[in-house]
């Protein structure tokens, strides 16, 4: 059968028809028929555990190290460990339907290859797009993070950087030079292959769980019961922004959120949410695994499982430690065991955040080359960065290019405005995905799905409904920015992505 051929064949409805508008499909069977061309093969490596521990890797970074002290002291108390379970809950309906699509189109580009199979071209460039600048900026974002942790453990050995090396701040601007060469260096590892950097990871989330796990262990040790009374305290009206600053339900329909009381616990679940997010690009290695079908949606749902159990753990120590309102804002967990007199443990804190976050920038690295990866295998991108290494069978161009994009905003930007722009990307995916659940539901009921999301439509419903809600908590200048980008998105789609598509050169070639 001629390429043309097949490719007009597998651009066909489902009834037969073409798909010649903006919303055409590709079909399952074509993504995974892509996935075996040689020259755009990833090597199939991991496993469910090193899913896992890619999943656990990226979920835990500054969030149980910074977050959990945070919230508890502005917003819910000790009543923090329920605003988590609730976060996790809602991780969790977001991620049953990842599981779905994952075991069903085992391939890269997770959240943009099944809105292809799924919504459509445009959607799917649409998606794809957000997930390149969600991953690209919060892995510059987490490692200017990095870079923080570390010049402080350097300048207590007594080795400092000059101003003009250690980034821009407080209106001073200068070269992050620590960020840059921790995402070159990541980049390496990525490009001389994905055992390697699941070896390295695990290493690194090795160590990372070590230290929490003594953080739950020791910190037990110097719980005080009246810490927790009360457990939620009584409700008080929080502050909001104003304009543009504003969250948006509250520009929208006038609701002011509430810190403490019952109310708050859901305020705090919409702001430590955040702190889960990454178990999706777990979905993102679906193609590179030998076994998609059963360990993705093992690596999805396991991860997500671990890290809320720690999660609520850590909160539930470090708010039995130390009374909520005398919790530090930046390093809580270090700072309580300085309350308690054991300094030891909060350098071995600070310690184990630093080595922490170095996994979470390998793997937004990971899952954004995939997407990208998926895109130009699909013509929506330049063809040359869909081409994998001879060697290592990964593909290598499109970690290059991103990784040293990805360094360069590291090094030159103060991006902490641009932070909250990863949050509702991430939850656009979601919401995208879910709605993608029902839909290849009813298109192609006729295809075999190792796992099935339960209670459909229900379950994708909720998960599209929480998404809203907490994208609609960020504020109107973030939805400004992220409606700026995908702006150009379309543009770049319509200029260039709809020509050079296969989908599009299977229809203006048909038999």
């Amino acid at each position: 059968m001629s390429t043309e051929h097949q490719g007009s064949r597998d651009h066909q409805g489902p009834a037969g028809t073409r798909q010649n508008g903006v919303f055409r499909t590709k079909t399952v069977e074509q993504s995974i028929r892509d996935t075996e061309e040689p020259e755009h093969e990833l090597k199939k490596s991991l496993s469910a555990f090193d899913l896992t521990v890619f999943g656990v890797g990226v979920i835990i970074g500054t969030g149980i190290f910074v977050l959990t002290g945070k919230i508890a002291k502005e917003t819910a108390g000790p009543s923090v460990a329920l605003a988590f379970v609730v976060a996790g809950i809602v991780c969790g309906l977001a991620a049953l339907c990842y599981a779905e699509f994952a075991s069903t189109v085992p391939v890269a580009g997770s959240a943009y290859t099944f809105s292809y199979a799924s919504l459509g071209e445009l959607p799917a460039w649409i998606i794809g797009w957000d997930l390149v600048l969600e991953l690209a900026l919060g892995c510059a974002v987490v490692a200017v993070g990095w870079s923080g942790y570390m010049r402080s453990l350097l300048d207590t050995a007594g080795i400092h950087l000059p101003d003009v090396l250690s980034g821009t701040h407080d209106g001073k601007f200068g070269f992050d030079l620590l960020a840059c060469v921790l995402v070159l260096l990541l980049t390496a590892i990525l490009v001389a292959g994905m055992k390697l950097s699941s070896r390295v990871t695990s290493i690194v989330v090795g160590i990372k769980v070590t230290v929490v796990l003594l953080v739950i262990i020791v910190g037990a040790f110097f719980i005080t019961g009246s810490n927790y009374t009360p457990f939620v305290p009584p409700a008080q009206d929080a502050e909001g922004g104003s304009g543009l600053t504003a969250p948006l339900v509250q520009s929208l329909f006038g609701f002011t959120p509430t810190s403490f009381g019952v109310m708050g616990v859901f305020t705090a679940a919409a702001v430590v949410f955040f702190a889960f997010i990454g178990f999706d690009i777990v979905a993102t290695a679906a193609e590179e695994t030998r076994n998609p079908q059963r360990d993705v949606p093992r690596g999805i749902l396991g991860s997500l499982i671990i890290c809320t159990l720690l999660y609520v753990a850590v909160s539930v120590v470090v708010t039995g430690m130390q009374k909520y309102s005398e919790l530090s804002t930046n390093a809580p967990l270090a700072d309580a065991f300085k309350s308690v007199g054991h300094p030891f443990w909060a350098g071995l804190i600070s310690f184990g955040a630093a080595v922490g976050l170095t996994s979470v920038c390998m793997i937004l690295l990971l899952g954004q080359s995939r997407v990208f990866f998926a895109m130009s295998r699909d013509g929506l991108l330049p063809k040359t960065f869909s081409h994998v290494h001879p060697r290592f069978g990964t593909p290598y161009r499109s970690t290059i290019l991103l990784g040293v994009l990805v360094a360069v905003v590291a090094g030159f930007t103060s991006i902490d405005e641009l932070a909250e722009l990863v949050n509702i990307g991430t939850l656009f995916a979601f919401v995208v995905v879910a709605i993608g659940v029902v839909i290849l539901r009813r298109k192609r009921p006729d295809l075999p799905r190792s796992f099935r999301t339960p209670l459909v439509p229900l379950i994708p419903a909720l998960s599209v409904l929480a998404s809203l809600w907490l994208m609609l908590n960020l504020p109107g200048e973030t939805w400004l920015r992220f409606g700026a980008w995908m702006l150009v998105g379309v543009v770049l789609y319509f200029v260039y992505g709809k020509r050079h598509s296969k989908l599009d050169h299977g229809t203006r070639n048909p038999r």
